[in-house]
């Protein structure tokens, strides 16, 4: 009796079968959205503000400038406004996504772990006890206190049994970074210059800054994100276990190094830039993943498309929820806080 041959679940020839092409489709079609949101969100920064411009005055305003009053407001004011959302939100968003999954931790944050902390306090630091004003010295300042608290919080998240395991990361996390936010506090308040030099910046703005901060930040956020992305398979395998990681060729130790290479690169410059901006990073890759799956070669891209687009929403809201103006920092804490809250009490602490 002639045996019929039984097909292969994943098609001839080991390829994805008809039921995995829908699913991808859905993940190319939901980066096209995301990229269309983040273009639509951009042109309602350029328009939306205590002054709302039409779409019309704002196209004029970039393409042909003149003196007129809108004209300046757009290119003056909210063009480097709105390019500088968009660098630090794609910095803080894919900062985000990878330290969550170097530690396997979804309440890793730059914030939360003190990162931005650290490096804030390097840039009052600097300016403090030298009194430069120039943005490339905040941005090594930054990356210093960057490296320094993420070394410090895992080496007191490390100590004792069990090693440095989630729960014990962020609880060595907040205790560094309340450290470092009373540093900082104590060290704006001795000087007077760098208290009113630092103090909206302190909280995480995206106003007050013109044009040529941007490219001075710019080469070390673009590097930090190519990097990321680099990472995503190496993350993906390193999400397995060590010994499964090394069983498909990857090198853990290579990977957590790289990976700790792009969050420093990231979270110094667009701290630097634009202050401690905290939630963000927490936010973002806790929703892409609900979206997508835990594959990091969809959630960095993901990650990269989304924070942007939040964060210059939290900009905008700011100019208008309140008759002055309020920071973006501030807008993030009271949108990401709740977010923080639910994910602990619906147990979302466990490793990745």
């Amino acid at each position: 009796m002639r045996r019929t041959p039984v097909p292969r679940p994943g098609g001839p020839g080991g390829r994805a079968g008809p039921a995995a092409v829908p699913r991808r489709v859905l993940r190319w079609g939901g980066l096209g959205l995301l990229a269309a949101a983040l273009l639509l969100t951009a042109a309602a920064s350029l328009a939306i503000g205590a002054e709302h411009v039409p779409p019309g005055k704002v196209v004029s305003g970039l393409l042909s400038p003149d003196d007129s009053q809108s004209s300046l407001i757009v290119r003056e004011l909210r063009l480097p406004r709105t390019l500088l959302g968009l660098a630090v939100g794609v910095a803080l968003g894919l900062a985000g996504a990878v330290m969550q999954a170097l530690t396997r931790n979804p309440l890793a944050e730059p914030g939360i772990l003190g990162v931005n902390g650290g490096a804030a306090l390097a840039v009052v630091a600097v300016m403090s006890a030298f009194r430069v004003d120039e943005v490339l010295v905040y941005v090594w300042a930054a990356f210093a206190g960057a490296a320094g608290a993420a070394a410090l919080v895992y080496l007191v998240g490390a100590r004792g049994r069990g090693g440095a395991s989630p729960a014990r990361l962020v609880l060595a996390g907040a205790a560094v970074n309340a450290v470092f936010t009373a540093l900082t506090a104590g060290l704006m308040l001795l000087s007077p210059r760098t208290f009113n030099g630092f103090r909206f910046w302190q909280v995480g703005s995206l106003g007050g800054r013109g044009m040529d901060v941007l490219p001075r930040v710019l080469p070390f956020i673009a590097a930090g994100t190519v990097l990321a992305l680099l990472l995503a398979r190496p993350l993906n395998a390193l999400g397995l276990g060590e010994d499964a990681g090394r069983a498909l060729g990857a090198r853990p130790g290579r990977t957590r190094a790289l990976g700790a290479v792009a969050v420093v690169l990231l979270c110094g410059s667009a701290t630097a830039a634009a202050g401690p901006i905290a939630f963000l990073g927490l936010a973002v890759p806790f929703i892409v993943r609900a979206a997508v799956g835990p594959d990091q070669r969809w959630v960095l891209p993901y990650s990269l498309l989304l924070a942007p687009v939040l964060l210059l929403g939290a900009d905008i809201a700011g100019r208008v929820v309140a008759p002055g103006e309020l920071e973006t920092g501030i807008v993030t804490a009271f949108l990401g806080a709740p977010l923080f809250m639910l994910m602990v009490r619906r147990g979302r602490t466990r490793d990745l």
